[in-house]
């Protein structure tokens, strides 16, 4: 079994403006991506047929992943799809469109049987078939986003009556809404949508997050023994534990890109990214709020 070394940091050879630069520079930045995606797509993140609304078709034919396939399928239909996936364990392919480009029925509304139609005539048979208004896309989007801001302000009362002071207590909170942007970022840069299985990954960064920073604050605040050498204590087990996380998320992420599994491999990347994020905030943001507050600004005791 391999052994995870953690190096002994000395905090004391940097000041506490030093260690808090890069974690908020890094939050300054993915708070910028963020709030151009909004200016540029009215959202902050690109949404998933589940919260836009749309269709998706699962598609099959005996030479399914085959370039001939593949030109057949860009092919088949008179409106353009938003996406198209390759499924290679089910030899599928998963094709979706937004509810802006479906064609309208005056009575049922979104035609979603002609496109099945086009399929079937491109010689794919048609293994099933999903269509989410947008009003009830809407609807889960909300549900989604109440289902964030609740676990994070129950975190937040969480901590607050945990510790009952406001730096240490603030360190948690702000460690843990960083965790959450960095990764919503580089889900943009990435082309990842946001659906429901990324939020279920966002809302297991908070419970990953808390867990580190509780840690740390226990250790600092509870334990005996210095703060350095409390600080150096709760690293060997929250880096341990965040590393090999890391290193889990990331076979994940290998072997489900390997087998087509695209929400598997998002959530491994999401995670991953959310972890090493949580690392940088832990160890150095909160630990240089900790120092401020232990010292009252001195860092040289």
């Amino acid at each position: 079994m391999v052994a995870i070394e953690v190096p002994e940091v000395d905090y004391t050879d940097y000041t506490n403006r030093q260690l808090i630069a890069v974690p908020l520079a890094i939050l300054a930045l993915a708070l910028l991506i963020l709030g151009g995606w909004y200016l540029t797509t009215g959202a902050p993140a690109d949404l998933g047929v589940e919260f836009t609304g749309g269709a998706e078709l699962r598609l099959s034919a005996d030479d399914v992943g085959s370039d001939a396939a593949d030109a057949r399928l860009e092919d088949a239909f008179s409106i353009e799809p938003s996406s198209i996936q390759y499924v290679p364990g089910d030899e599928t392919y998963v094709v979706t469109f937004r509810p802006d480009a479906l064609p309208e029925d005056p009575e049922e509304g979104s035609d979603f049987g002609s496109i099945a139609e086009e399929a079937r005539a491109a010689g794919f048979t048609v293994e099933g078939q999903d269509i989410v208004s947008a009003s009830f896309g809407s609807g889960v989007q909300t549900q989604a986003l109440g289902a964030v801001l609740v676990a994070f302000l129950g975190m937040s009362v969480l901590v607050f009556a945990m510790f009952r002071t406001f730096i240490p207590s603030i360190a948690v909170v702000v460690s843990a809404f960083s965790d959450i942007v960095i990764p919503v970022a580089v889900m943009n840069l990435l082309g990842i949508e946001m659906t429901l299985g990324t939020v279920a990954a966002l809302l297991m960064i908070i419970g990953y997050s808390v867990d580190s920073d509780i840690l740390l604050n226990n250790s600092v605040l509870r334990r005996t023994g210095g703060f350095y050498e409390s600080v150096q204590r709760a690293m060997r087990t929250g880096v341990t534990m965040t590393i090999t996380s890391i290193a889990a998320m990331i076979v994940m992420s290998i072997v489900a890109a390997i087998f087509g599994i695209d929400l598997l491999r998002d959530i491994g990347i999401i995670l991953a990214v959310g972890l090493c994020a949580d690392l940088m905030n832990t160890y150095l943001l909160n630990v240089s709020l900790l120092r401020w507050y232990k010292f009252e600004g001195v860092t040289d005791r």
